[in-house]
């Protein structure tokens, strides 16, 4: 069949966060879209716990990272504006650790005043809270003053927000001042309910779930597109274009296609913990630490119901040693080693998921030393990465483009799906005037669902998919 070029077909493959906001977008905004995702639901990748509004957690990144961060993460806010938990961060550097508190203070007064000039360009913009609140310091005869204070329930101000930190955290250990931060956490599951409640809306967008891409050839100035579907049955497509959203199979695709590329695969996992004995509303916090080495980083992230999600960047609980990947000669695709190939495909062993949700606990309790009574208390949310290019430090990137129409979503943190979307449209040409509106007058039929509504969605979802509810259900103010 040949398509009119005034009325394009757009093919998406892969259904994580930059694909599904790709279809999401451009569905919007009345384009024709094909979305195939190989598993059984959209946005189910690496975990996504935190919005990088500032890159704060990332000391070796450059302040224009930063910047692009704090830009990217606004404008996907108000894409999807139920799936924030507005609580603040803390940031802290143990007296292990060889950085300086002062040497990112610099950085967040450049990454405040970018935030105050987007708020004055557009007052939409001020997602996270007044300016002048964007971060805040703590020295530590003020923490040892709050931690004789009461928390409000739920907090009201900064302060209260770190009275929990205060009473329970080893302020021995720490590096002063500790640094307060307005980075809030971010829902994945009520990311993937207003992705699907928006493109079950859109009759525009055909989201085929359980599909596999087997081979995409050019030829007419089409792409031709052969799939099975999940009896295994063989079908084809034609489309105009074809977006590459698979995130770290996107060399897979790559390769059908004969778009060569450089990338690194990392895969990592974060560890889903209860802990009976919190009955307060902790801020999340981060604990510095060199990347990879027994004292990585320590990121503790709540949720509601005594629910806290690990990180701890060391290769026996987040990374491991043979995780990092890179493509070849040959080959776009990095290959992971077989058995976390299989930990994606099949899921882990109980024993492994238990193994590393101590360690991870362990780790937390350094720190917080009545953490060490928390338990295991689901699947770890677990996923590999994309890098483009050979840089395992980037972290803010979008999209690249081929001949023939091709281009690739390289998020590599998940607020950077919009600004990879809106660059199709510009690059393509497929809307003149789109940009013209704001965000939310772009968006109609995502601006269109409550709070409740996606909250109940996002809880079927982690009901469906094995976790607790407590990662749904909104955390916060």
């Amino acid at each position: 069949m040949t398509l009119r070029s005034q009325d394009p077909r757009i093919a998406i493959i892969g259904g994580g966060i930059a694909g599904a906001t790709a279809a999401v977008h451009l569905g919007e905004l009345g384009v024709n879209v094909v979305l195939m995702e190989k598993s059984a639901g959209l946005v189910s990748g690496p975990p996504i716990c935190h919005l990088h509004a500032g890159g704060n957690l990332y000391r070796e990144i450059s302040e224009q990272q930063c910047i692009d961060l704090l830009e990217q993460s606004i404008e996907t806010v108000r894409l999807y504006p139920h799936t924030l938990n507005v609580r603040p961060t803390l940031i802290a550097i143990p007296q292990s650790d060889p950085g300086q508190p002062e040497e990112i203070l610099p950085r967040l007064v450049t990454i405040q005043n970018a935030y105050r000039k987007l708020v004055e360009q557009d007052a939409a913009n001020q997602v996270l809270g007044a300016v002048d609140n964007y971060y805040r310091l703590y020295q530590r005869e003020e923490l040892e003053r709050l931690a004789q204070q009461q928390q409000a329930n739920p907090p009201q101000s900064d302060d209260e927000w770190v009275i929990p930190f205060a009473q329970h955290a080893d302020l021995t250990q720490l590096k002063y001042p500790v640094v307060l931060v307005q980075e809030y956490g971010w829902s994945v599951f009520r990311l993937a309910a207003s992705v699907d409640l928006t493109l079950e809306a859109l009759p525009n967008c055909q989201v085929m779930l359980r599909t596999e891409l087997v081979d995409a050839t050019f030829q007419d100035n089409q792409w031709r597109l052969t799939y099975l579907d999940a009896q295994g049955g063989r079908h084809t497509q034609t489309v105009d274009y074809l977006v590459n959203a698979c995130g770290f199979e996107t060399g897979r695709v790559d390769d059908m296609a004969r778009h060569h590329r450089q990338r690194l695969v990392e895969f990592k996992a974060a560890y889903v913990t209860h802990w009976p004995a919190c009955h307060q509303w902790w801020p999340e916090v981060i604990f510095h630490g060199p990347r990879g080495s027994e004292d990585g980083m320590a990121q503790l992230t709540p949720y509601a119901d005594g629910t806290f999600q690990l990180h701890g960047m060391t290769e026996s609980i987040t990374l491991f040693a043979d995780g990092l990947v890179a493509s070849t000669p040959t080959s776009a695709q990095p290959k992971l080693p077989l058995y976390l190939q299989h930990k994606i495909e099949r899921g882990w062993p109980m024993s492994a998921q238990k193994e590393r949700t101590v360690r991870a606990i362990q780790h937390m309790s350094r720190f917080v030393p009545c953490f060490d009574n928390a338990e295991f208390a689901g699947t770890p949310l677990f996923g590999a990465q994309q890098i483009p290019g050979d840089d395992v430090t980037l972290r803010a990137a979008d999209v690249s483009f081929e001949a023939n129409q091709y281009a690739r979503l390289e998020v590599v943190k998940g607020s950077s799906a919009l600004r990879a979307a809106r660059q199709l449209v510009a690059v393509w040409q497929l809307k003149p005037d789109a940009g013209e509106l704001s965000i939310e007058a772009e968006h109609p039929c995502s601006m269109a669902f409550t709070a409740q509504q996606v909250e109940q969605q996002a809880i079927r979802l982690c009901h469906a998919r094995g976790y607790p509810a407590a990662l749904a259900k909104v955390y916060g103010l």
